[in-house]
């Protein structure tokens, strides 16, 4: 036993100098390998300054208009019925009384949903809306990144790069605030 042990340390220690004797070609490698360039921005910075978004807005305030407009309206015509329901209520007889309420009650729901259903209407309209302008961003980002030579652009927003080494990344804000002016 003590033999096997004495010829695996043996073997080890002629591995390490087999090693260090031997060239490595990892400088050489090193040497050759592209230094990786990466660039960095604020993604939302860039998004809300551009032409397009403002238009999206616009287009997303009228349409807020319209739906806020007609659920007014309905709450206008629920809350002209339930008051008709109160001056009437003691004069009605039961089955009227529970008819009416019953119809109160499905006004008030359908009115619910339609507050509901007109958020998330809203929401699609907003994301479908933007989708040009996302595509056309990451178009600009494309170009800004073949122009430089970069591996990748990196968002800064909500502090995800705390600290960018200014020797290895490019700050391509201005790049692409020039393309959106264009």
């Amino acid at each position: 036993m003590r033999n096997l042990i004495l010829t695996l340390l043996a073997l080890l220690a002629l591995n390490v100098v087999a090693q260090e004797a031997e060239p490595t070609e990892e400088p050489a490698a090193e040497a050759t390998a592209p230094a990786l360039r990466f660039g960095y921005l604020s993604y939302e910075a860039a998004f809300t300054s551009m032409p397009q978004y403002a238009a999206v807005e616009l287009y997303m305030d009228s349409l807020k208009a319209a739906y806020d407009q007609e659920m007014q309206r309905v709450e206008q015509e629920f809350n002209q019925k339930y008051e008709a329901f109160l001056e009437g209520q003691k004069d009605f007889p039961r089955t009227i009384l529970l008819k009416r309420q019953t119809e109160l009650e499905q006004l008030m729901k359908q009115n619910v949903e339609f507050r509901s259903e007109s958020r998330r209407a809203l929401a699609k309209a907003r994301e479908e809306a933007l989708v040009p302008v996302r595509e056309q961003l990451a178009q600009m980002l494309a170009t800004v990144a073949a122009e430089k030579k970069l591996a990748l652009i990196i968002n800064t927003d909500a502090n995800a790069c705390p600290f960018i080494d200014p020797q290895m990344g490019v700050d391509v804000q201005d790049d692409v605030r020039q393309l959106i002016e264009q």
